[in-house]
């Protein structure tokens, strides 16, 4: 057996063992499912360059089943979020300022002259609260 598939199978080995051990157990970590995971994903892809280099077989782990979504699946999701992307990310289109305000006779008002209406409003009222309130 060659050095590089010797080394890798053992690596693949200590991976899997390792992952048992996290998964195995009653309380299963999320983290270190993961890491494990990660880990024998790893090891295994190692393990498939090497065979590759040595004998120039393909990967044996290329026929093993994904616990995950169909192709098909994926690959709708994914051309679904790159026309979202593409839909979102667009040029953002500048809206024109509002239309003047036109009083009934058609002519401008402008802000002013309305704070100059509320301030005389208001003064009305002051003089209001200075009268004492008449006794029955």
């Amino acid at each position: 057996m060659s050095k590089k598939i010797n080394s890798a199978l053992k690596d693949l080995k200590k991976a899997l063992e390792a992952h048992a051990d996290v998964v195995g157990g009653s309380a299963v970590s999320l983290k270190k499912a993961q890491r494990a995971n990660a880990k024998v994903a790893a090891a295994a892809e190692a393990y498939a360059e090497a065979v590759q280099a040595k004998s120039g077989l393909g990967s044996p782990f290329t026929k093993i089943v994904s616990p995950g979504l169909e192709d098909s699946t994926v690959a709708s999701l994914a051309a679904e979020r790159d026309s979202l992307k593409q839909h979102l990310t667009g040029p953002v289109p500048i809206l024109q300022p509002a239309e003047e305000h036109h009083g009934e006779d058609g002519e401008e008002h402008d802000e002013e002259s309305n704070e100059e209406s509320n301030e005389e409003s208001d003064d009305d009222n002051d003089e209001d609260e200075d009268e004492e309130p008449k006794a029955n």
